[in-house]
């Protein structure tokens, strides 16, 4: 053939170059053919005559060769340079027999030199063949691998991980096998991974990534990136998430003995923040406080000795005698005792001169006189002011048919002659029939109706005439509100009517009462003195606007509540009704009641369940309110210190969703709530204004004192519909924002994404419960569209009554009646039947010490009767129970409520 013909040399060389054996300075290499673009194969030798390509051992035509002659510049030596072009279709021809290789081959006078074998091949793209297919696939032409729908398939991909810190990571990635086969490199959040400049990080020859240690930092997503000349692939990314679980800090020292006298509590606590868990890693199990009894040693105060028998008469004319502190002497920080260890005083013998004992009794008697003419102007300036009251209070109730108009003439068995003290009202038929629907109240001009001082007792109202006129708080409420607002008292109370009530009052008594919230305040008759008249306000306060401190375990159990004017004179005790949120039981806690002084600090005025230090205050709890007797108006709290674990408060759940959802996002919200009707007003206040509605019927969770969280879950949601943007299992509320009940709308949302718009049935379930506690499930089950079924369980706008109700409208029990039952039970009965039995009747009978330091105990259980049952009391059962005590003296008294 042509190309075994001897080839025609450019440039002549010497003869000593020609007894060289040619010498390659470039070699082909292995090419791939990409698509359907020829590749180049070059070959240069020295000292060559002539080199010719053999492709698969046939030579390739002269033709095809392109040569290029040089002279080598360091040795002289000629140098020659061939190259051919190698297509798809030639490659393609003897595919099955062998690979298509392709070699040079040089010549000199001293004999040949061949290159090394060059292969060529037809590159495809990145594809998977299935193991039991690659038989078929080598039989196959390269650019015909497999098909199309297989070419980006991973053998394996990375898959998200959740891990916890320093632990190792390896995410396997094997790429889609191809022609030639591909690199593989990692690219984490979007950027290229370098083992060069990350120690920690290796990929492994099966083009896994190693993490050696897990570092927050690591948290981000993973792909694999696979690519050859022909395609590049990637992986579906892998989220790799590196959490944190929480560790305890270490114990801090303990606390202080919680009493300077006995036995008391004290605490230590730590923290979960060593490490704080970080990307859903675990809270830290067990306790964080723990607590222990401690007891203090009592102080034992100092008292002072006998005198000691007095000395022998001095030159001096004077003896003395001497005591010592000792019985008992201070101890235990102890106060000393108080007063002077050695008396002195004159005596009289016979070594004393007598001369200056005229002078001293002179000057006796002097004193005394004047002492006794101050105290007789002091009793003159008495009965002047006495009187001028009596004139004034005269003047004020002129008329006394006002306690009797407003009640129909009852008919009541007569008492036996043999028992005059017995409850009789003989009916008084010439007494015109009429309602009383008014208050005392005084008729002033102008704005100073009421003059306030700067202190925060309210001055009464000077003498004047007084009339009967209609109370209407509504309409009197701006200019009430516009008169106080200006007053030192006044000026932490919120502005508006929406949380106070106020009326004015006098000897009558009366009722306030702020909607919607279980508060009231019952004044009872005579309890404000005679020709006085007070404007009594009733306010619940917000806890972010009132400052209540709290130590240690205390927790806040009821409302903030003022009532006032702080300082006013009452004669008898007001009753002070408000919710609260315990369970009370007498081994798990020690509750009390507070009130803020004028100075704005907070003391104790009562234990529950000890003896009073005081007679100003009593509390009668229930279990769901608490009744508080208080003679001196003011701010009150109850609040509670727990004993141990098994303490518990009441938690209501709440479940609120948007009325309407014009969008994909529905909101689901969960509310922790103390266990009281003022903070529900106040949520469905808020809901209202958010378009929010009811799902669910509330429920009752009982927290304990267990230092654990409260958790809120959501499930069985039907996936095809409906899905959850939460991240993690579960929400959770800290222990702490629950339990001091400072924080009163602690809620947790769901946001729900529903997959269309025209689905609106949701039914999921809403799991609540804390840790190793109490826990509460609602089914939702709803149209979030039209569904209002749990309209009914909303506290409507306003209750039935007004805000202040004066006089008679504001009790059950008619006052003549009243007076009648007071007037009967208080002296004490034979057989006891007084008013003892009347309290063991009523279930009163545990209240007996304090009802008998009053001077009506039988006015002190009407009163508490009378706030309990308001206004929907039966007066029946109160008139069987009267009955009961008349019959235990051998009498019959009965009241109806058609008497009444």
């Amino acid at each position: 053939s042509g190309a075994q013909q001897s080839a025609t040399v450019a440039n002549p060389v010497s003869g000593a170059s020609l007894d060289l054996l040619p010498h390659f300075q470039l070699e082909p290499e292995d090419v791939y053919i990409v698509k359907n673009k020829a590749v180049s194969l070059a070959c240069r030798a020295t000292p060559a005559t002539q080199i010719y390509f053999k492709c698969n051992g046939e030579w390739v035509h002269q033709g095809d060769h392109i040569t290029q002659h040089s002279t080598d510049r360091s040795t002289g030596l000629p140098v020659m340079e061939v190259r051919i072009e190698v297509t798809r279709q030639q490659v393609e021809k003897i595919f099955g027999l062998e690979e298509y290789w392709c070699q040079c081959v040089a010549w000199s006078s001293s004999g040949t030199t061949k290159s090394q074998k060059a292969f060529v091949r037809i590159a495809c793209e990145c594809l998977w063949v299935p193991r039991w297919d690659r038989a078929l696939a080598s039989a196959t032409p390269p650019h015909l691998c497999a098909s199309p729908d297989l070419r980006k398939n991973f053998e394996q991909e990375p898959t998200a991980r959740e891990v916890s810190i320093e632990q190792g990571i390896v995410l396997p990635c094997r790429p889609p096998e191809g022609i030639p086969p591909a690199e593989v490199e990692w690219l984490r959040n979007e950027e290229l991974v370098d083992p060069e400049l990350d120690a920690n990080v290796y990929v492994t020859p099966e083009h896994s990534l190693v993490l050696r240690q897990a570092r927050l930092a690591d948290t981000a997503n993973y792909t694999c990136v696979a690519k050859n000349i022909v395609a590049r692939r990637r992986s579906t990314s892998a989220a790799i998430t590196v959490y944190v679980n929480g560790g305890w800090s270490t114990w801090t020292q303990w606390s202080g003995c919680s009493t300077s006298c006995g036995r008391g509590w004290q605490k230590r606590s730590r923290t979960c923040t060593n490490p704080t868990p970080l990307n859903g890693g675990a809270f830290c199990e067990g306790q964080n406080v723990q607590k222990t009894a401690c007891t203090t040693l009592c102080p034992v105060d100092g008292a002072w000795s006998e005198w000691s028998k007095w000395s022998v008469c001095g030159a001096e004319c004077t003896h003395w005698r001497s005591r010592e502190c000792s019985e008992p002497a201070p101890r235990n920080g102890g106060r000393d005792c108080h007063g002077p260890e050695l008396d002195t005083r004159n005596c009289t013998s016979e070594l004393c001169s007598h001369a200056a004992s005229g002078a001293e009794d002179v000057a006796l008697y002097v004193g005394l006189v004047a002492v006794a003419v101050c105290l007789v102007l002091l009793l003159l300036v008495g009965v002047l002011v006495y009187c001028r009251k009596k004139g004034g209070l005269d003047a004020d109730v002129a008329d006394s048919s006002i306690l009797t108009a407003g009640f129909q003439p009852v008919s009541i068995k007569p008492s036996k002659a043999d028992n005059p003290s017995l409850l009789t009202i003989q009916p008084d038929l010439s007494t015109t029939t009429m309602t009383y629907q008014g208050s005392l109240c005084p008729r002033q001009d102008g704005p100073a109706k009421l003059q306030l001082p700067n202190g925060h007792l309210l001055s009464p109202l000077g003498a004047g005439r007084h009339t009967l006129h209609h109370s209407s708080p509504a309409a009197e409420g701006a200019d009430f509100v516009a008169r106080l607002s200006t007053q030192s008292y006044f000026r932490s109370l919120p502005r508006g009517t929406t949380n106070m009530a106020y009326g004015t009052f006098n000897f009558l008594g009366g009722r306030l009462m702020i909607p919607n919230t279980g508060i009231s305040l019952l004044i009872p008759p005579d309890a404000i003195p005679r020709g006085k008249i007070y404007e009594v306000y009733l306010t619940l306060h917000k806890q972010e606007e009132v400052r209540l401190p709290l130590a240690g375990c205390q927790t806040l159990l009821s409302p903030i509540v003022s009532c006032g004017p702080p300082g006013v004179l009452l004669t008898r005790p007001a009753i002070l009704t408000m919710g609260h949120c315990v369970e009370a039981s007498a081994e798990n806690w020690s509750i009390r009641l507070k009130k803020q002084s004028c100075e704005g600090t907070w003391e104790d005025v009562l234990q529950l369940g000890a003896e009073p230090c005081t007679e100003l205050y009593y509390c009668q709890l229930e279990a769901q309110a608490c009744y508080i007797f208080t003679e001196q108006l003011g701010r009150f709290a109850l609040v509670g210190e727990s004993l141990s674990m098994a303490a518990s408060k009441r938690l209501k759940l709440v479940l609120f969703a948007p009325a309407a959802c014009p969008s994909l996002e529905y909101n689901i919200r969960v509310y922790c709530l103390s266990d009281t009707q003022d903070v529900l007003k106040e949520v469905i206040q808020l809901e209202k204004q958010l378009g929010g509605q009811l799902i669910g019927a509330p429920r009752v969770l009982h927290f304990k004192d267990s230092y654990h969280n409260l958790r809120l879950s959501i499930h069985d949601m039907p996936s095809s519909l409906w899905k959850s943007k939460l991240l993690a299992s579960y929400q959770e509320i800290p222990f702490y924002h629950i339990w001091s009940g400072l924080q009163p709308f602690l809620h947790c949302t769901f946001t729900l994404e529903r997959l269309s718009t025209s689905t609106c049935e949701l039914a999921c379930k809403i799991w609540v419960w804390q840790v190793e506690g109490d826990g509460q499930s609602f089914t939702v089950n709803f149209n979030i569209a039209k569904d209002t079924r749990f309209s009914d369980w909303l506290v409507p706008d306003s209750e039935v009554g007004a805000p202040a109700l004066v006089g008679p409208s504001a009790f059950k029990i008619p006052f003549l009646i009243r007076q009648k039952i007071i007037s009967s039970l208080d002296p004490p009965g034979t057989r006891g039947a007084d008013w003892r039995m009347l309290a063991q009747k009523l279930n009163l009978d545990s209240h007996l010490s304090f009802f008998a330091s009053k001077p009506s105990p039988t006015a002190m259980i009407l009163n508490l009767w009378e706030a309990r049952h308001f206004p929907n009391g039966n007066l029946s059962q109160l008139a069987a129970a009267v009955a009961e005590v008349g019959k235990q003296d051998s009498a019959l008294f009965a009241v109806s409520e058609a008497e009444c």
